[in-house]
C-alpha cells in the first residue's frame, strides 16, 4: 500500500496520534515517580527549593524517556492494531484484498520518521536537558574542591594542596601512552587563599601516571621577587591521574547526535578509548529499525482479523513481556559490545535483525494460515 494513499494517510495519522498520547502518559508517570525520588532525596537538603527539583525532573525526563521510547512505540502500535481489529476496519481491509505487508508499510514508514525525527531534532535537545539534570545533580553530591575539566580546548584542573593553598594546572594537549599521559604546553600555578599567585611553573611537556605523580621535562619556575629557575626534571605529586581524567568526558547521552562524530574523533586524537561513545552514536542509527522491528512484535500479537474479546488482554499482555525480553537481550549484548566482547556493530544491530526476523517469520505463517 502506497503510503501516499488515502488510506495508507490514514493508518500513518492513527499510529501518530495514538503515539502522541501514549507518549504525554508515559511522560506524566515518569516525571511523577522522578519527583517522588527527587523529593525524597531532598528530605535532608533543606536549601534545595521545590522548584529546583521541579527542573531537574523535567530535565531527567528525556533521558528516562529515550530508555522506553521502544515500549512506547509498541504500546501506541498495539493501541492501534487492537482498535482498527475490534472495529472490523482490518477485515474490510483484506476483504478489499491489501496483505499484512500492504497493511504494514504506512505504519513502518510513519514509524521510521518517528525515529528520524527523535535523532536528529529531539535527541539535541535532550541532550542539552540532560547535561543540565548532570549540572543540577552535582548539588546533591558531596562537593569537591578538586575540579577537572577536559574538552577540546585542553586539560584545566584545579586542587587544594594540604596547607590550604590553590594549585591549577592546565595543558592545551594530552595525549594517552599505555597507562600514562603526556601532556604538552604544560602550566602549574600555587595561589595562597587570597587568590594571589605564589608560584608559576611552565614546562614544555610532562608525564602523568596512575601514582599521582606529574613529571615535568624542562621546567622554568616563576616566583615573585625572585629570579626565573631553571629545571630539567620536576615532579609535582597531585590527586590527577589519567582515570580520573577518563572520568570527566561527558557522557554519551548528554552529547547532541550532530556533535557525537566530533568528540569521538576529539578522544580518539588523544588516545583515549571512545567505544562507549561509539557504541552510543551506532545504536542512535539504528534506533529508527529498532522502532520499526517493536512495530512487527506490536502486529505479532495484536493484529488479528477476528478479535475476540476473551484473548484481547492475553494478547497484550504476551507482547509487553516478549517487548521487555526484546530490551533486555539488547542490553545484555549491548554490554558485551561495551566490555569489547562483540565488535560494536554487532552488538548494535543483532537484537533488531533478530528480532524483525522472527516477527516476519510469523507474520508470513499467519499471512498463510
Amino acid at each position: 500500500m502506497n503510503p501516499n494513499s488515502l488510506l495508507g494517510r490514514y493508518l500513518m495519522k492513527r499510529l501518530i496520534f495514538t503515539f502522541l498520547g501514549v507518549l504525554v502518559i508515559s511522560l506524566g508517570i515518569i516525571f511523577i515517580f522522578e519527583m517522588i525520588e527527587l523529593l525524597r532525596r531532598a528530605a535532608y537538603t533543606p536549601e534545595i527549593s521545590f522548584w529546583f527539583l521541579v527542573k531537574m525532573g523535567i530535565s531527567k525526563l528525556p533521558q528516562t524517556l529515550d530508555m522506553i521510547f521502544p515500549f512506547v512505540i509498541m504500546i501506541a502500535a498495539m493501541i492501534t492494531f487492537w482498535h482498527i481489529s475490534k472495529t472490523n476496519e482490518y477485515v474490510i481491509m483484506r476483504a478489499a484484498g491489501v496483505s499484512i505487508w500492504g497493511f504494514l508499510v504506512p505504519i513502518l514508514t510513519a514509524t521510521f520518521l518517528i525515529g528520524i525525527i527523535n535523532i536528529t531534532t529531539i535527541n539535541p535537545i535532550s541532550a542539552k536537558l540532560y547535561d543540565q539534570y548532570e549540572r543540577l545533580n552535582l548539588k546533591f553530591k558531596v562537593k569537591d574542591v578538586n575540579t577537572v575539566l577536559y574538552t577540546d580546548k585542553g586539560l584545566w584542573a584545579r586542587e587544594s594542596l594540604d596547607n590550604g593553598n590553590i594549585m591549577i594546572i592546565q595543558s592545551k594537549v594530552v595525549m594517552q601512552e599505555k597507562k600514562d599521559l603526556l601532556l604538552r604546553e604544560v602550566s602549574v600555578i600555587e595561589l595562597d587563599k587570597t587568590s594571589r599567585i605564589i608560584k608559576s611553573t611552565e614546562a614544555f611537556a610532562a608525564t602523568l601516571n596512575k601514582k599521582h605523580r606529574m613529571e615535568l621535562k624542562s621546567a622554568q619556575v616563576y616566583i615573585p621577587g625572585q629570579s626565573t629557575q631553571k629545571f630539567d626534571n620536576l615532579t609535582y605529586q597531585t590527586h590527577l591521574t589519567p582515570k580520573r581524567i577518563k572520568e570527566t568526558f561527558a557522557n554519551p547521552e548528554a552529547i547532541s547526535f550532530w556533535n557525537l562524530p566530533g568528540t569521538i574523533e576529539f578522544y580518539e586524537k588523544s588516545g583515549f578509548s571512545v567505544l562507549k561513545h561509539r557504541l552510543h552514536y551506532l545504536s542512535l542509527l539504528a534506533s529508527p529499525f529498532l522502532l520499526m522491528s517493536m512495530i512487527l512484535v506490536a502486529a505479532v500479537f495484536a493484529l488479528r482479523a477476528n478479535m475476540r474479546q476473551g484473548g484481547v488482554l492475553y494478547l497484550i499482555v504476551s507482547g509487553i513481556i516478549v517487548g521487555f525480553l526484546v530490551y533486555f537481550m539488547s542490553q545484555i549484548i549491548y554490554a558485551f559490545g561495551l566490555n569489547g566482547y562483540l565488535p560494536a556493530i554487532m552488538a548494535v544491530w543483532t537484537p533488531t535483525v533478530i528480532t524483525a526476523c522472527l516477527s516476519i517469520s510469523i507474520l508470513i505463517q499467519q499471512e498463510e494460515g
